[in-house]
């Protein structure tokens, strides 16, 4: 889960990036960001939504509001840094009940938005509470013999402090013995440092921190290499330039979306490794179960006996899940993540409570049991039923267009694609077994994205002739039936993207796709779905933004990353041409670490590997890691390079400088919608 990275060091880079220009005059019915009216054909898709889903049950209701100890009605977090970071506010247009969907929002995703809504501080079950829509994810607080137990401080210091006063002021202060991060993603373990600013020395000297083994590794490593890239598209999967509003994000279904606040971390004391592990902590017995390979890389789940509760972490959650997240990662096995659903459902049937990282709780052993059979199921069946399709020759199109789940994993909405969906869930299915290529000759070798699209447009007539079409097409289907007018968009959001990748500039063809993306979001039942058609419709109208990432928000995190991943960064920011002809050794001694590593240029390529400290080299650079992380995310420029006393050199300066100046700076901004 950015925030789903991570949720999540990736999801969270995407907070630092900033707003576009104010952009063109409004059309008509636009609102101020420019988004269009929903269409007739929009509008008669989403009523025929209230036809498919039992929206009469309002059991998640009563069960979201269930046990509310006291709420923040205009509940607003400021970051460090000046400015608002939270402000549960700026959802007050979703109504309360989540039944008055207006046109441009599916009614689905809605009722979802409305119940992430509900937030504050929650018993769950004496001596077990929850603090909820204080961020994307839940900080549950459990009771024990002399204080409390903290599960996943939430993903930023801001608003986990905010949240742990809030309990603190209503159930009283006690000291904290423990914190749980059930797994690797930003949101469930970022705010910790807003938990320990508030503890005494003697609480941080006697504090465990109890994580899944791999844990350290993985929350601070997760898309180093590919950070920029996923930065830049998790933009778009978290609605960040989006307005909230009823044209603008709602939600990102699995919450309301990321906290982009100060970042921190802090070293587990207890690592979990097998499933079966029982810890007694400060008084209160767990039993722990490693779902590592599911959701997150490193994960567990855990039982309370003396409470009957069992935390799902998220392996379980009010939503179906991502096996392949549109920001961009690792596809998920979901046969061993449906393995996994269906040991806990053996491992923990006397379980009475069910409480998860994100959205609310669920009470009564057969509920739970039967809500863990239909997660556990959904899985399976997009997993057996792709590869039964795929064996028969189905392409990853034809499957996302035809696998759908069957009645009796569809009629309720825990499981509906609110974050995942099936169709794109399918496609990585495909994805793990088979990768990109679906044996189509055709797709072996095709022509990048704008010469396909020049000679496309250029075979059908040009520009004009193909807007002309386009325009009939897309008057047209406001008058269609609902899938027929779906269907009618998702074929002009194809030809107009060739238009607008042929001729960038043409402002016609950018304001119809535009307009077309609208619609197409205006139906998602995805809140990532919804936001990445809705950021496509305002980049495609406002431009891509002028600032990119600024890895400066995630410094403390990186101060524990293994400093053998930097190179492994370094290595593909390398500019091969720029290296062309090139061969050097450069040695980096940390001097806090006692470590050396050698670099070696050659043929275009960086390695690196631990070295002893005598080993020679070209140039030798001599500082702490901190000193190295600061020149890495640009806190330490040429000037500190060259004469901070923190920083020593042997050899060739300019050999060092020159291999600095070989490596690409990324930026984040890179076109998306346009070339």
């Amino acid at each position: 889960m950015f925030l789903r990275s991570n949720i999540f060091l990736v999801s969270l880079f995407a907070m630092a990036i900033a707003g576009c220009d104010a952009g063109p005059e409004r059309a008509s019915g636009a609102n101020d960001a420019g988004h269009s009216a929903p269409t007739a054909s929009t509008s008669k898709a989403n009523s025929q939504v209230l036809e498919q889903r039992p929206f009469d049950n309002r059991d998640d209701f009563e069960n979201a509001r269930r046990g509310l100890i006291a709420q923040d009605a205009e509940l607003v977090v400021d970051s460090v840094n000046g400015g608002e970071i939270w402000n549960m506010q700026d959802y007050a247009f979703i109504d309360s009940d989540g039944e008055n969907a207006p046109s441009s929002v599916n009614p689905s995703l809605w009722r979802q938005a409305a119940l992430n809504n509900i937030h504050g501080l929650f018993e769950v079950r004496e001596g077990l509470y929850q603090i909820r829509g204080y961020d994307l994810a839940n900080m549950s607080i459990i009771e024990s013999d002399t204080g409390w137990i903290l599960v996943d401080p939430l993903t930023a210091g801001e608003t986990a402090s905010k949240a742990f006063l809030f309990a603190r002021e209503h159930l009283g202060e006690k000291p904290v013995r423990a914190i749980l991060f059930t797994h690797s993603h930003i949101d469930h373990f970022g705010g910790v440092q807003g938990i320990l600013q508030h503890l005494s020395d003697e609480e941080k000297a006697d504090l465990r921190i109890i994580a899944p083994a791999g844990f350290e590794e993985e929350a601070t490593s997760e898309n180093i290499i590919a950070g920029p890239a996923m930065t830049r598209r998790a933009m778009y999967m978290y609605g960040k330039q989006l307005g909230r509003g009823d044209r603008g994000h709602v939600g990102t279904g699995l919450g309301k979306g990321p906290a982009f606040g100060t970042f921190g971390f802090a070293t587990p004391t207890d690592m979990v490794s097998e499933t079966g592990t029982e810890l007694t902590v400060d008084g209160v017995p767990m039993v722990f179960q490693i779902v590592s390979g599911s959701e997150a890389p490193a994960e567990f789940t855990f039982y309370l006996p003396e409470h009957k509760a069992f935390c799902g972490a998220e392996l379980v959650s009010r939503n179906m899940h991502n096996l392949y997240t549109p920001r961009g990662a690792k596809v998920r096995d979901a046969r061993i993540w449906s393995g996994f659903i269906e040991e806990a459902r053996n491992l923990f049937p006397e379980a009475d409570v069910y409480f998860g990282s994100h959205h609310w709780p669920l009470w009564g052993q057969d509920k739970i049991q039967e809500f863990l059979a239909k997660q556990r199921d959904t899985y399976k069946f997009i997993h057996d039923q792709t590869v039964r399709l795929m064996n028969r020759g189905a392409t990853p199109r034809e499957l996302a267009e035809n696998l759908q789940l069957p009645p009796a994993l569809n009629e309720d909405f825990h499981n509906q694609g609110y974050y995942g969906t099936v169709s794109h869930n399918a496609k990585a299915v495909y994805q793990y077994y088979m990768g990109w290529f679906t044996a189509n000759p055709a797709q072996l070798n095709p022509l990048p994205e704008s010469e396909s699209a020049k000679r496309t447009v250029e075979m059908m007539g040009g520009a004009e002739k193909v807007l002309d079409q386009a325009l009939r097409e897309f008057s047209g289907a406001a008058d269609m039936d609902a899938t027929e007018g779906r269907n009618t968009y998702r074929w002009l959001a194809e030809l107009l993207n060739h238009v607008v990748f042929a001729d960038p500039d043409n402002g016609d063809a950018r304001a119809l796709l535009a307009n077309v993306y609208d619609q197409l979001g205006y139906q998602a039942e995805s809140g990532p779905w919804r936001d990445f058609y809705l950021t496509g419709a305002y980049e495609l109208r406002h431009g891509a933004p002028k600032e990119g990432l600024k890895p400066a928000v995630m410094r403390e995190i990186l101060l524990h990353t293994p400093v053998s991943l930097f190179f492994e960064s370094m290595a593909v920011r390398l500019n091969a041409a720029d290296a062309e002809g090139k061969s050097t050794t450069i040695k980096v001694t940390f001097t806090d670490l006692q470590q050396s590593y050698l670099l070696t240029l050659q043929n275009s390529v960086l390695h690196h590997r631990l070295t002893s400290d005598d080993t020679p080299a070209d140039a030798s650079l001599l500082l702490t890691r901190p000193m190295f992380v600061d020149i890495l995310i640009g806190d330490a420029g040429l000037k500190e390079l060259l004469f901070s006393d923190d920083i020593r050199f042997e050899g060739s300066k300019l050999d060092l400088i020159g291999f600095f100046s070989m490596l690409d700076k990324p930026d984040g901004r890179f076109n998306i919608v346009t070339p």
